[in-house]
């Protein structure tokens, strides 16, 4: 039997263990393949594994390099299985779609280049909701993602599988991307990091449209907050083919991280003063991470919002109908792929139709003046926060919550309305765990930072990390017992 103490390392402390030869990339790719053979048929975090043989091989040549005293990057060996959303070459990409379901592309995306030359072996993909609409990642190509804290339950998503497959160790650090919530949310659910960065600090690319579609992002994920930090040095820096990229250097993100947060002001928003239905048990969860933060020395105060939450949403939805509209209206033609569309997404396009130019620009006027209201906020306090979800993890056949707490939800992804704001706002915002409830269900604490404030964020978030240690404290019963049955 394999020795999967390897999967157990930190990603830093993994890469200096193979640095220094204390044991092969092929070691750790055998005690991968294992851990993953052993766990993921239960959980189902990785899709479109790749052949063992050829994942050996590419292993070898890195033990191979190492030998020589070359290196590719601080990421050199590393088992790495990309989200099912980012295109990478040689490896099926499906989109979570029925229509991709073959589809193997020519050529990787951004991220996926970044990893590559950074040293990960891409192994697969993890898996996604459809198109990543909606954070419960189920799909009809491959099925549903379970949580890794109980899989009867859902992990969330859209970063599902790359949440799952963190917290039961399948993989070092994990790639995703977030436009309502998909890097947030299955962190919190999977008591793991996720760091939405503020827009362009990690291009996308390749993108049908680089100018207006500025909802969604990439971003990294992992067990530890140097590990995130050290990916999303990784992932981020300008690239020409994307024009709104940040032109600024991702070495700021390899400073160290420990400093004395003490006075830092920390502005507790909430449920927006009752506007956002949440759960029993989510809010005070969050509010114990909150003396938890005091407890480093931060100063927390409750915050009203000042701005009308309801203006908010309905931006959000309107800039986002008008993006999905654009990507699927063509399919509307065709009703044979029409039909393979999951009806959130048929329902998506069918919102966008109704979208015209002057509602566009009265929803970037909302943007722009939430954006100007947050970053008056900011100036009062360093950080924001809220709760990540609105409701804890639930059952896994469902496709999502239309009731919390006895209000109805009046679209598929209204239960997700606590994340838009971070979003239209085009602020870093991390989600850092926060705890279980007494059925051992994992929730997140958002900490929302200034305008390209990830670093100070970050040191704020390793603060809170080496008081709380909830990563390590309560790891995935699977983790604990072996046990995949």
């Amino acid at each position: 039997m394999a020795d999967e103490s390897l999967c157990r390392l930190d990603a830093l402390e993994l890469s200096r263990t193979l640095h220094r030869r204390e044991a092969s990339c092929r070691e750790l790719m055998v005690a991968s393949l294992a851990r993953i053979g052993r766990l993921n048929p239960r959980f189902n975090a990785i899709v479109s594994m790749r052949d063992e043989s050829a994942l050996l091989a590419e292993a070898d040549r890195c033990d191979a390099e190492l030998a020589r005293g070359e290196s590719r990057g601080w990421m050199h060996g590393f088992p790495q299985a990309i989200k099912d959303l980012a295109p990478t070459r040689g490896v099926r990409t499906t989109f979570g779609s029925p229509l991709f379901r073959d589809f193997v592309p020519e050529a990787d995306g951004l991220v996926v280049e970044r990893i590559r030359a950074a040293g990960g072996i891409v192994i697969g993909k993890t898996n996604v909701p459809e198109w990543g609409l909606g954070s419960q990642s189920y799909n009809t190509v491959f099925g549903v993602t379970r949580n890794a804290y109980d899989p009867t339950r859902t992990c969330g998503g859209s970063s599902g599988g790359a949440a799952v497959a963190l917290a039961l160790r399948l993989l070092p650090v994990a790639d995703g991307s977030d436009m309502g919530g998909s890097l947030r949310n299955p962190a919190a659910w999977g008591n793991v990091f996720g760091l939405r960065p503020s827009r362009g600090r990690v291009p996308m690319w390749p993108a049908e449209d680089a100018f207006f579609a500025q909802l969604g992002i990439e971003g990294p994920m992992a067990r530890t907050v140097p590990d995130l930090a050290a990916l999303l040095r990784t992932l981020s820096g300008p690239d020409p083919r994307a024009p709104l990229a940040l032109d600024a250097d991702p070495a700021v993100f390899g400073e160290a991280l420990e400093s004395d947060v003490g006075g830092t002001r920390v502005g507790w928003l909430g449920d927006f003063g009752g506007h956002l239905a949440t759960e029993p048990g989510v809010l005070e969860l969050c509010e114990s991470a909150l003396r938890d933060l005091a407890g480093v020395g931060c100063v927390v105060e409750p915050l009203a919002l000042g701005f009308d939450p309801e203006r908010i949403w309905r931006a959000f939805m309107t800039l986002r109908a008008m993006g999905m509209a654009g990507r699927f209206e063509a399919l509307r033609s065709d009703p044979a792929k029409w039909a393979m569309l999951k009806p959130e997404a048929q329902w998506e396009v069918e919102q966008g139709a109704g979208v015209g130019a002057i509602d566009v620009h009265r929803a970037s006027v909302s943007r722009t003046a939430w954006y100007q209201h947050v970053r008056g906020l900011l100036e009062r306090f360093d950080v924001l926060a809220l709760p990540v979800a609105q409701v804890f993890p639930f059952d896994a056949g469902q496709h999502w919550p239309a009731e919390i707490a006895g209000r109805r939800m009046d679209s598929y992804h209204r239960w997700m309305e606590v994340v838009a704001g971070p979003t239209m706002a085009g602020l870093p915002a991390i989600s850092v765990p926060a705890g279980f409830d007494a059925r051992g269900l994992p929730m997140g604490l958002q900490l929302v930072g200034r305008p390209n404030g990830e670093l100070a964020l970050l040191r704020i978030a390793r603060a809170y990390e080496l008081a709380t240690q909830w990563v390590q404290r309560r790891p995935p019963p699977a983790t604990l017992t072996g046990d995949a049955a």
